[in-house]
């Protein structure tokens, strides 16, 4: 999900699976499903205001974005004047970090219905620009964040309430290892015993990649069915920007929803530490230089917010557009999207 976006052909950005027959002037979603589209978006706002949530508004564009090691972020310049260097700015991958602002700010519950922007990312279920549904609640902890997503999921779905299993024992179903323990070898030769195509280029020291493509070739067409399905304390090397709980082994306090073998929503339970934020910053700036790419701002505005004071809180990113695809009973993102980017 990495590399350079910009500047291809418009062919180039057809929707894998779109169809062509039409000109490309009409939406590839029919009116009904845009209707549809409405609807739900409605009784999604009905949820969260039902629960005392005030939604906010913030920047697409900042001089701020999320560090993570597979997102490709677009970017802009902003003129500053004769004799000035233009200043660098960030079309927003998630609105996470001016909703944390919010947070230390002392807001206590927030949601976003925000558009956001990954490069790289198309096809049936990826477009470039989507909807996210991002929401955060101070004093909450792992299982009232699993807890209010599997309630927003059966209201949303109404396919009864998540299952829950942790990440462990999904992997160790699916796979027949112990993600948490087992040596990294043992990983790359179980690839290789079940023929998986490995993608060129993987290195064999690098754990979290092998994790990755074993969880989404073994594993996540399993889960979410045919119930929706929370999966939950990830590999401590997988925090992202959760916390990491002190367990033998150590697991970060990251959950997942999927429903029908799709990754629908991932949340935290928000770490507080800016130094540790500093410190993976670093690391996942190495980690992306070491595979080709720049490396992104180390810098913001949630690091001086943290050290300021950030509430102990949960947070969740769900993917509106894939909600959306499931409830209407769609397999592909252009059916529920009036202009995707093959038609915008």
């Amino acid at each position: 999900m990495s590399g350079d976006a910009e500047g291809l052909q418009r062919s180039v950005w057809k929707c894998p699976g779109e169809a062509s027959s039409q000109p490309d002037y009409l939406p590839s979603a029919t009116l009904a499903a845009l209707w549809f589209r409405a609807e739900l978006l409605k009784r999604l706002r009905a949820f969260f205001d039902e629960r005392g949530f005030l939604e906010v508004d913030t920047p697409i564009l900042s001089a701020d974005t999320v560090v993570d090691r597979h997102l490709a972020a677009f970017s802009t310049e902003l003129p500053c004047g004769p004799g000035r260097p233009p200043r660098r700015l960030w079309l927003q991958t998630s609105p996470e970090f001016p909703m944390k602002r919010l947070l230390a700010a002392g807001a206590e519950a927030i949601y976003q219905v925000a558009h956001v922007f990954r490069r790289d990312e198309i096809g049936p279920l990826h477009n470039p620009e989507f909807t996210m549904v991002e929401w955060y609640r101070a004093g909450d902890g792992p299982e009232q964040g699993m807890q209010f997503l599997s309630d927003l999921c059966e209201a949303m779905l109404d396919r009864g309430p998540a299952e829950r299993v942790s990440y462990r024992e999904a992997f160790a179903r699916h796979v027949g290892l112990d993600p948490l323990t087992v040596p990294t070898e043992a990983l790359v030769a179980r690839c290789r015993a079940l023929r998986l195509a490995v993608p060129p280029g993987s290195a064999e020291d690098d754990r979290d990649t092998w994790l990755d493509f074993l969880l989404g070739e073994c594993v996540q067409a399993h889960l979410g069915r045919p119930r929706p399905v929370i999966v939950y304390d990830y590999p401590a090397s997988q925090a992202m920007l959760a916390r990491v709980r002190a367990d033998d082994p150590p697991v970060a306090e990251r959950f997942e929803l999927y429903v029908d073998g799709i990754e629908l929503a991932n949340g935290y339970h928000e770490l507080l530490d800016a130094a540790e934020l500093r410190r993976r910053n670093r690391s996942v700036n190495a980690q992306r230089r070491a595979d080709g790419n720049a490396a992104l701002p180390e810098g913001s505005r949630l690091l001086d917010a943290m050290e300021a004071g950030l509430p102990a809180a949960v947070g969740v990113a769900l993917g509106f557009d894939r909600l959306v695809m499931l409830a209407f009973g769609a397999t592909r993102l252009a059916e529920v999207l009036a202009f995707p980017m093959g038609r915008a």
